[in-house]
């Protein structure tokens, strides 16, 4: 097995997790807040991974130049953005479906892979993920009779066009990142992959905190005072994160993030015993489609 498998399904279950606990914390934190506490909680852990990597296992720290710094804030600003919407949908729809809005991203990273970086992808690869995506699709339209009215009406609601919107900027974010990473002269991936993590997230930190200071002071506050929650979500995406950065150094954007739809299983069960959202046939259909595509995408 490639080594980039197992590291992206582990991130699809750390992000997963991640995104349940952001749930949890919505009730208690406004938008902006939920989305900071996996930047801001996980920053200090990107850091000091850097600097295990580099004093234990011996790895130099790679020099930063323009075309990184570029990347690196391309794909942070767009990153930022995108969890907003994510945690936004939380609140139109439930943890599962709105998760699966947001797995459109598969498509649109290929698309902008082959846009900005010439990745290619093959034709079982291209079917693979296109079964996926309906696999998404019927997932949105479970809660009305299946017709291409309703499948309009569904891709243009308000909750499909913002979890759709996720998923582009989503794709963008994991472009910028691979990126980034590939600009640095380092000694492997691995440490690559730990340096883009560990700028980034700084940025993010300092970006987001600058502006809840200047909307709503009262947010940073509310975001100390549940700092046990937070932290954890910040160790779930710092760690998560990093095995994204370290999967899409090894291979193309698309297949990383196609893989990584096999998060959508897990919310599914998150969903279900965490949430206790009730979940139909059609969406157990979609999930499977989902699963299908991720097979496919493998045995290729």
């Amino acid at each position: 097995m490639e080594f980039w498998i197992p590291i992206t399904i582990a991130a699809a279950f750390l992000q997963n997790l991640r995104s349940a606990l952001q749930k949890h914390l919505q009730g208690r934190l406004g938008t902006r807040g939920a989305s900071f506490v996996r930047f801001g909680y996980g920053f200090p852990v990107a850091i000091l991974y850097v600097v295990l990597l580099h004093q234990l296992a011996g790895f130099a720290i790679p020099k930063i130049n323009w075309t990184f710094a570029l990347w690196a804030v391309i794909g942070g600003l767009a990153q930022i953005f995108a969890t907003i919407m994510l945690v936004h949908l939380f609140s139109l729809r439930n943890f599962a479906v709105g998760t699966a809005y947001s797995k459109t991203e598969p498509v649109q990273a290929a698309i902008f892979g082959f846009i900005l970086l010439g990745e290619k992808l093959t034709v079982g690869a291209i079917g693979a993920i296109i079964t996926g995506v309906i696999g998404v699709m019927l997932i949105s339209m479970a809660r009305m009779p299946l017709s291409w009215k309703n499948t309009v009406t569904a891709l243009a609601s308000r909750t499909a066009l913002v979890g759709i919107a996720s998923g582009a900027v989503f794709g963008i974010s994991a472009v910028a990142y691979r990126s980034a990473s590939l600009s640095l002269d380092g000694p492997n991936s691995i440490m690559q992959a730990a340096m883009t993590l560990a700028c980034v997230t700084t940025f993010q930190t300092i970006f987001m905190l600058v502006w809840m200071a200047w909307k709503d002071k009262g947010e940073i506050v509310t975001v100390l005072k549940t700092w046990r929650s937070s932290s954890l979500v910040g160790l779930a995406s710092v760690f998560g994160s990093a095995g994204w950065f370290t999967a899409m150094t090894l291979q193309q954007v698309a297949y990383v993030r196609a893989l990584g739809q096999i998060e959508l299983v897990f919310t599914f069960m998150a969903s279900y015993f965490l949430f206790h959202e009730r979940i139909n046939r059609m969406e157990v259909i979609g999930c499977l489609l989902i699963v299908a595509g991720i097979l496919g995408l493998l045995a290729g």
